[in-house]
């Protein structure tokens, strides 16, 4: 791994590890509990940008979906993100040809 992918890695453990500690406590509030969740997305995103600068790859979260929200909704962005994976990749194919 580079050294620029480790410290994305290592960013991210920290705000998982930090969302953890401050959702176990009871006496946290809720802005301290959205902002260490918004904390582990901004390190999720940037792990996933970075990993895909260096090495190609999709990220490891897309197919993670929000416990939150109904099967439907999940179908349909699903279906939005294969349909994006889709013309991403006709694209490419296009430039390359």
């Amino acid at each position: 791994m580079a050294k620029k992918t480790k410290t994305a890695l290592k960013e991210l453990t920290k705000a998982l590890e930090k969302h953890v500690e401050v959702l176990e406590d009871s006496k946290s509030s809720k802005s301290k509990r959205e902002r260490a969740t918004a904390k582990v997305r901004a390190a999720a995103i940037n792990y996933s940008s970075v990993l895909n600068s260096r090495t190609g790859s999709q990220s490891p979260f897309l197919d993670i979906p929000d416990p939150a929200l109904d099967e439907s909704t999940v179908a349909s962005l699903k279906a939005e993100k294969d349909a994006l994976v889709a013309r991403r990749s006709a694209k490419h194919s296009h430039d390359q040809g």
